[in-house]
């Protein structure tokens, strides 16, 4: 590493998090789509399997790849039908699909699947994908064992299990009635699985055969007050180091538009991460990074690969650590801190830091 920005992962938070979450009776899956939310998806889902989940969930089939390409062999469900050309890329690679149209029955029984195990995903609710509506699915199930495929599972997901009790209840409902009418048909729906992060930690009735961890995974809350008995810890901090510093007179506006004024003589900080690295404009001049175990105001617009820190008359100099993520001393400037910020959610502000900042491992 040449420039002092970084995101430092801490894998032993992975694994404790993995085995606070996991149900006695039932497998856990973690969902590392998106380069695990952020992290770095080969490094955890190595720690992630090591601490006892059975199961990876990716959204591409890309993704999916990358983790056999590091020798991974755990079962990996693509989360989404497989693109139209990828079928026999994904197979080889054995991959599971999930299934849930014609179409997409059509092109994997078209591709050479033989007798692949597929999950087949049924929409209770979410309206994003999935068998709809569920009292199709005994029809389906018919026609991926007409064309020779092994129905492995069957899955929903929830749309509100973080905030709404009576729709994750009913969705619930709907998914197990279906269940029972696959069963009655005499198909065997393989492994069931509808929770993820905050069913797994709300709804012990929603655990099933599997559960499917995300956010929590990672040490962050699925929603206000979820998991708070639960000592899940925060994996990801993001630090860099102060590059340039400098005493500037009362009055002095400063970086991009000159939107912000400085009210008195002060210190100010250069620190080498912008917008580019993901740290998002709209934060300028309302978000604090840590300084000297201190809470300092990100001072003006935060530019493409820079940004300014207002640091009173406290000493500054350049190689000072910045943390614009995680803990220093006593104080935290945590996800959802910044995702309130913005008015957003916490999965947000740690899948989208760029690539081009590096992952240090730890643990």
């Amino acid at each position: 590493m040449i420039r002092p920005t970084r995101v430092e992962v801490d894998l032993d938070a992975i694994r404790h998090n993995v085995q606070m979450l996991k149900p006695p009776s039932a497998e856990l899956m973690v969902v590392v789509k998106a380069n695990a939310y952020g992290h770095g998806d080969v490094p955890v889902a190595l720690a992630a399997l090591e601490a006892g989940a059975t199961w990876l969930g990716v959204a591409l089939v890309e993704e999916g790849l990358a983790l056999r390409a590091a020798g991974i062999a755990a079962p990996i469900l693509l989360l989404s039908e497989i693109p139209p050309g990828a079928e026999a890329t994904a197979l080889e690679a054995n991959l599971t699909p999930s299934l849930y149209s014609l179409d997409g029955l059509e092109r994997l029984a078209s591709a050479g699947a033989g007798s692949a195990d597929v999950h087949v995903k049924v929409d209770t609710g979410m309206h994003r994908v999935g068998l709809h509506p569920p009292d199709a699915t005994v029809g389906f199930l018919r026609h991926v064992l007409d064309v020779g495929l092994a129905v492995a599972g069957l899955w929903t997901h929830f749309a509100r299990a973080e905030e709404d009790e009576p729709t994750t209840k009913e969705q619930l409902r709907r998914f197990l009635e279906v269940v029972d009418e696959v069963r009655a048909a005499g198909i065997d729906p393989g492994l069931l699985h509808a929770a993820n992060s905050a069913a797994t930690i709300l709804y012990p009735e929603a655990h099933l055969d599997v559960v499917r961890v995300g956010i929590a995974g990672y040490g962050i809350r699925p929603g206000p007050g979820v998991g708070e008995d639960l000592d899940l810890r925060p994996a990801l901090a993001w630090r860099s180091a102060v590059s340039l510093a400098r005493r500037l007179p009362a009055r002095e506006a400063i970086s991009y538009g000159h939107r912000y004024r400085l009210e008195r003589d002060a210190n100010v900080a250069t620190v080498p991460v912008g917008y580019a690295d993901g740290y998002p404009r709209a934060l300028s001049s309302r978000a604090d990074v840590l300084m000297g175990g201190k809470r300092r105001r990100v001072a003006g617009n935060v530019t493409m690969d820079q940004l300014l820190v207002d640091c009173d008359d406290d000493d500054v100099a350049p190689g000072d650590e910045v943390v614009l993520l995680g803990r220093q001393g006593d104080q935290e400037v945590s996800a959802d801190e910044l995702a309130d910020l913005l008015g957003t959610i916490a999965y947000e502000i740690v899948s989208t830091i760029g690539a081009r900042v590096p992952r240090v491992y730890v643990g």
